[in-house]
């Protein structure tokens, strides 16, 4: 099924020269988990920014091609409307909080309150929200007195209670220690599991080599490949253009260096394990 269609995109910021996406083709179907990365200045952002409809309803700009969300072109979406369709967790915490709320309870139901969602709906939303973020401490607390990554579980908290189809999130993990980190993956994994769609911009690549249905690496505004997981992160080309791999392929290159290869290059961390085991057994005489 075909949630968002991208076809011949390039886009150019306002006063620049030089395009932040030029001839983007691509589809993202309903209810998978996209993995997207990339060195610096890649498009990632640009591209969330696309799909979430901020160009061209905030952002001017030259866009050319067709943005298609759910088949109507994003130009004739209305900007609230898609809101409600498409929920967007911003790279930066800072920017997402709304500044407006003395709680954090009531800045995770602003925007249900927004949307006029009836008042007892609005508590059992903000109440599950919040145990799943494990955030019960922090509910009284002022969110514009928050640490950074307080602030991103608390903007991930006001998306996930707005019940949005299709999730766009730009680097959630960015201010989060380990486990934090891990918690919010569980979290995205179990979203991907109701069926949302999620575009996810990450640079912890053994999460996204773990989780992600497919994976996008962008370079100069440009896909420059797509595929599976392991199709995507098994290609050691992806350092010289500066995005990273996961430390298990990164493993699995080291021993074929060294003419011990694995059966395969492994992407995640159970593979290795699972390799270096077959290995050592065969070593032991125990297969």
């Amino acid at each position: 099924m075909k949630g968002i269609e991208l076809k011949n995109v390039s886009y150019q910021y306002p006063l620049t020269e030089a395009f932040a996406l030029k001839n983007i083709n691509y589809t993202f179907e309903k209810g998978k988990f996209y993995g997207i990365i990339g060195p610096n200045s890649a498009g990632k952002t640009t591209l969330c920014n696309l799909v979430r409809g901020l160009i061209p309803h905030f952002y001017n700009g030259e866009l050319s091609g067709e943005v298609l969300i759910e088949g109507k072109d994003v130009r004739e979406w209305d900007a609230s409307q898609l809101s409600t369709k498409i929920g967007y967790i911003f790279q930066n915490p800072f920017t997402q909080i709304s500044g407006v709320k003395d709680t954090v309870l009531e800045e995770i139901a602003l925007g249900l309150e927004n949307l006029g969602i009836d008042k007892e709906e609005m508590i059992d939303r903000v109440i599950n929200v919040v145990k799943l973020l494990k955030i019960e401490d922090l509910i009284k607390k002022n969110p514009n007195k928050l640490s950074g990554g307080q602030r991103q579980r608390v903007a991930f908290a006001s998306i996930i209670a707005m019940d949005n189809d299709i999730l766009v999130i730009d680097e959630p993990t960015s201010q989060l220690d380990p486990e934090s980190t891990a918690d919010v993956f569980e979290i995205i994994n179990m979203l991907k599991s109701q069926g949302k769609t999620i575009l996810l911009v990450e640079h912890k690549v053994d999460l996204i080599a773990e989780y992600s249905d497919e994976v996008l690496v962008l370079r100069n505004g440009q896909i420059a490949y797509s595929g599976t997981p392991s199709e995507v992160f098994s290609n050691i080309e992806l350092l010289e253009m500066g995005a990273a791999i996961p430390q298990a392929a990164l493993l699995s290159h080291d021993m074929q260096r060294l003419n011990k290869p694995f059966e395969y290059i492994t992407i995640t961390n159970e593979q290795a394990k699972e390799q270096i085991m077959k290995r050592m057994g065969c070593v032991n005489g125990i297969n």
